[in-house]
């Protein structure tokens, strides 16, 4: 089989953080006026009160302190608590593509490759921002790309999925390089008037290229040694937003069409999932767990991360063999692992191995087991 390297990978950061203590400082407010709204309701009994946040119990349960946002004002904002991100003109670049672009630039100015070297551009993310045209074929357009694009649906697993679709599309032959992109606006279906899952996630883009080893001249490529995917019909992780919603007036605007999970099941049933799928494919390529020199998670919460290494390995792992991100970015969706790749790999020697790890609603899941050249 032809050998198919990662030679290059890009990272779009927004400009604007927003810290724990300024997202419950936001709820909070929200709480306190909605409470003093409906106080006859709730000492009637009729009605429950909410109960408001903190910046500990947001950290305690999933490792996040802060995240990058592409709209931190309406966020903010006790009476709004959503992105401000007006719609913009059809013959303007929309803000996916111009996510993408910034990150496929430092991805392709990493492995060598100009728009002239890539044949086929895939966007891979958990929600697009419109159906059609594809947000794959204006970002390639946007690049002076020529060739194919198409996007993708994996939800939190959108990334491992692509980076196997472009493995697949090089060995088939149908093309000889690929841009994967992964531009994620978590913020925009993301609750945050729930105290459940207000804090989970943040925005971002990352980039990948995938090519021929024969072709390419990067000097961070990374052997693609197998990849394994997996998907588990699941409701615990939900979003019912789509366009039928106009077909019945009574959804609109209902917790559904915005994320939606049952955490505890999730947990329960994803980690164990996720440990044995890495042990497997390790097993079945002849790899002993304790020569992964790292796993690069998907981001999504720091114990799950700590339980699936920990099965993996057989002990706890280090921060080096299982580093994390979603403290500084929290959830950020497909492009976690992808993050999480991106800045920890530098120390890597030829022979090296890893594996990149991706797993959410769905339920999916796909490992990717990579070998520095």
């Amino acid at each position: 089989m032809t050998d198919i390297v990662i030679s290059g990978t890009g990272l779009y950061t927004p400009q604007e953080s927003i810290s724990n203590d300024e997202l419950v400082a936001s709820f909070n407010a929200y709480v306190e006026a909605n409470n003093a709204a409906n106080a006859a309701a709730i000492e009637a009994g009729e009605l429950a009160p909410l109960q408001p946040s903190s910046a500990e119990f947001i950290h305690k349960a999933s490792g996040i302190k802060s995240r990058y946002v592409m709209n931190k004002s309406g966020i903010l904002d006790p009476q709004r608590m959503v992105p401000s991100l007006p719609e913009r003109p059809d013959d303007a670049p929309s803000i996916q593509c111009e996510m993408a672009i910034a990150a496929a630039r430092e991805a392709m100015e990493q492995a060598g490759k100009t728009a002239a070297d890539i044949d086929a551009v895939i966007v891979a993310a958990s929600n697009m921002q419109r159906p059609y045209p594809a947000m794959a074929v204006e970002i390639q357009d946007a690049l002076g790309i020529t060739g194919f694009g198409f996007d993708m649906n994996v939800a939190c697993s959108s990334a491992t999925f692509g980076i196997q679709q472009a493995r697949d599309m090089v060995a088939a032959g149908s093309a000889g390089c690929v841009l994967m992109l992964n531009p994620e606006i978590c913020s925009g279906h993301l609750n945050f008037r729930d105290r459940d899952s207000h804090f989970i996630f943040g925005d971002v883009c990352t980039a990948v290229i995938v090519e021929r080893a024969e072709q390419a001249s990067s000097a961070h490529q990374y052997l693609i040694v197998d990849s394994v995917l997996q998907t588990i019909y699941s409701n615990n992780i939900r979003n019912n937003f789509g366009f039928l919603n106009r077909g019945d007036e009574s959804g609109i605007n209902q917790a559904d069409k915005l994320f939606v999970q049952e955490g505890r099941k999730v947990f329960k049933e994803v980690c164990p999932a996720v440990a044995k799928q890495i042990s497997t494919q390790l097993d079945a390529l002849g790899i002993p767990a304790d020569q992964l020199k790292r796993m690069w998670l998907h981001q999504a919460n720091l114990s799950m991360n700590q339980l699936i290494s920990k099965r993996v390995l057989g002990r706890e792992a280090s921060p080096e063999e299982a580093p994390t991100i979603l403290d500084e970015y929290a959830n950020t969706s497909s492009a976690g692992s992808v993050i999480a790749f991106h800045k920890h790999r530098s120390d890597f020697a030829a022979g090296e191995l890893g594996v990149l790890c991706s797993f959410g609603a769905g339920y999916s899941i796909g490992s990717v087991v990579l070998k520095k050249v």
